[in-house]
């Protein structure tokens, strides 16, 4: 999802150019798990204030001032999160998991892929 070309951000639509802490974002992924649905967990990002759209049959993206995520069903009743995140983000994003009520991994990754923080839900 990262924006190498600094100039538009491709995931943001009409929406305008990209926010500049996409440049120093960091790769976030997670498998939630719980009892909602990849639609109901989209719906409880935009219930907390995040913009939240359909990005694929099944997919959704959510996005708010700094962070920015795809949402895609496993085929199972897990759901995948993946995207950008400022790195002061992460705790915040994992309250807001805990919040949904989801069991969760929380991964930050670098550019070159190198694992720089994990939180489990508990």
């Amino acid at each position: 999802m990262r924006d190498t070309g600094g100039a538009r951000n491709e995931h943001a639509g009409d929406r305008g150019t990209a926010p500049a802490w996409l440049e120093t974002g960091t790769d976030v992924c997670a498998v939630l798990r719980g009892r909602l649905s990849t639609p109901a967990v989209a719906e409880r990002f935009a219930r907390a204030g995040w913009s939240s759209r359909s990005s694929s049959w099944y997919g959704y993206e959510v996005e708010t001032g700094w962070c920015q995520a795809e949402l895609d069903p496993t085929g199972g009743s897990d759901t995948l999160l993946n995207g950008l995140v400022v790195p002061e983000g992460l705790d915040t994003l994992a309250s807001l998991l805990t919040g949904f009520g989801l069991s969760f991994t929380l991964e930050s990754y670098d550019d070159e892929g190198t694992l720089l923080r994990e939180i489990r839900s508990r």
